[in-house]
């Protein structure tokens, strides 16, 4: 009797999308090929997410020291009179990125041993599409023209974004950079200029001003992050003025120049900002051109991201996308998630479809800020903010947040007025991340607030406030 066939499966990008329908495929008995040009983990693991929260990380213990005063700790050395001198924090800047990006590096390798060790054929190259059942592959280093094809019976694109670059600021790597050459720098910038106030922009400005840095954060806005909670961002904005940062709002950069000393920004009005460095976080684009996407059928967005359904099928069948290259949210969560439902829903397994409103996201600023599921601006955009109830919990009231000192924050509930059904929460606290857990369960379940104010938490503890929340939306 003939042997029968394995299903084909190749995979293009290596990144979190990438990694973990390769992993899947080959977890489900298919061959799998994984195509990967930089190395396993993609930019998410080599020169964005891994590296930038670990900068934030070295960023959140220098401001933990200078917040100890607050708890009575303080830290002294003996001046030459013998009088007691509050010593100077030191930053390191050239041994922080060393240690980063070799963390990067071996969280790739990690991963690359994992996929191994499951049967994942792993090839460095690059690839594009040859019709929706083929890839062509080049080893070449110089991408020369060579190229092997590889058949498949399942495609799956994760190619990533890169950042967005302007004409008219066009980065050096030296003085005006993109996020993904920060990591080169040697020493902490005298002064550096953020343009752009989304999230990554936000971020990094709020770790280079606490590691000592002088920073302008150019907005083109009326209030840093403008896609999250309003009052959220209010008190993320508060806490950049009180560490300093010089915030611009409604301030367009019109172009960013190289000078003798450092980097001139000419703003929409004419003002003009220099300072030594320059950071442009102005978005990123999908690194979809030139894979024989659209020659294959697949559609794509005006922006040139793949368009994907909720089992990340594109509109060719046969055609899977995952991450940041797809018109769905760009988290590594998210892609990741991606990866998954894909080879899932093409080797015809068990899949739940995904749904954005149950997403958790995070905003590593300190306070970082997370969310899930409704908010006001999506109730506003639906018109339901009738149908909805809300309750927010100061974290000034809350015993946990006093003694550790950090009570510039909040936790707010969403639930619909008739059921008392969780349907969103916004929490900004220190390690809102790890906060944020429960409400994603209580949203990606159905639970009420009733359940969620059942439940025992610490005392004390913040997620105490979760529950005081949800105790105060009592629906009768």
């Amino acid at each position: 009797m003939a042997k029968e066939r394995k299903h084909r499966i190749v995979v293009l990008g290596g990144g979190p999308g990438g990694y973990e329908a390769a992993l899947a495929g080959a977890q489900l008995g298919a061959e799998v090929t994984l195509i990967e040009r930089a190395g396993v983990g993609g930019s998410a693991v080599l020169t964005d997410v891994v590296p930038s929260k670990s900068l934030i990380a070295t960023a959140g213990a220098v401001q933990s020291v200078r917040d100890a005063g607050k708890l009575g700790v303080q830290a002294f050395l003996p001046g030459s009179d013998g009088k007691p001198v509050r010593p100077e924090i030191a930053v390191n800047l050239a041994a922080v990125n060393k240690r980063l990006l070799a963390m990067a590096g071996a969280q790739s390798t990690d991963m690359r041993q994992s996929l191994e060790e499951s049967g994942v054929r792993l090839v460095q190259g690059s690839g594009r599409l040859d019709g929706p059942n083929a890839v062509l592959v080049s080893t070449s280093q110089e991408g020369g023209t060579d190229f092997d094809r590889v058949e498949a019976d399942t495609i799956v694109v994760s190619v990533g974004a890169s950042p967005r670059e302007l004409d008219s600021a066009k980065p050096d790597g030296e003085r005006i950079l993109t996020w993904q050459q920060l990591y080169n720098l040697q020493d902490v910038p005298e002064h550096l200029i953020v343009v752009g106030s989304g999230v990554t922009g936000a971020e990094f400005a709020n770790a280079y001003a606490t590691l000592g840095s002088e920073v302008t954060l150019v907005s083109s806005r009326e209030q840093v992050l403008p896609g999250e909670d309003p009052d959220a961002a209010t008190v993320i904005e508060h806490e950049f003025k009180r560490i300093g940062m010089n915030v611009m709002s409604k301030s367009r950069a019109d172009a960013v120049e190289r000078t003798d000393a450092g980097v001139r920004v000419t703003l929409a009005d004419g003002r003009v900002v220099e300072g030594s460095h320059c950071l442009m976080a102005v978005g990123s684009i999908p690194n979809t051109a030139g894979l024989g996407l659209e020659e294959a059928g697949i559609e794509l967005s005006d922006s040139g991201h793949i368009k994907v359904n909720k089992v990340a099928r594109t509109s060719i069948p046969s055609v899977y996308a995952a991450g940041d290259c797809t018109d769905f949210f760009p988290l590594a969560s998210v892609a990741s998630m991606q990866g998954r439902t894909a080879i899932m829903h093409a080797l015809g397994d068990f899949v739940r479809p995904i749904d954005l409103r149950n997403v958790a996201s995070n905003v590593f600023t300190y306070p970082e800020i997370a969310t899930v599921g409704w908010n006001e601006r999506t109730l506003a955009d639906a018109t339901a903010m009738a149908t909805a109830i809300t309750h927010t919990i100061p974290l000034n009231a809350n015993p946990r947040a006093k003694m550790i000192g950090f009570t510039d924050g909040f936790v707010k509930l969403f639930a619909w007025k008739a059921s008392g059904t969780v349907i969103g929460g916004v929490i900004v606290a220190h390690r809102a991340s790890e906060l944020i857990f429960p409400l994603a369960l209580a949203v990606e379940h159905r639970l009420t607030v009733d359940q969620v104010a059942s439940a025992f938490t610490v005392y004390p503890s913040l997620t105490g406030a979760i529950t005081d929340a949800a105790r105060a939306m009592h629906v009768h």
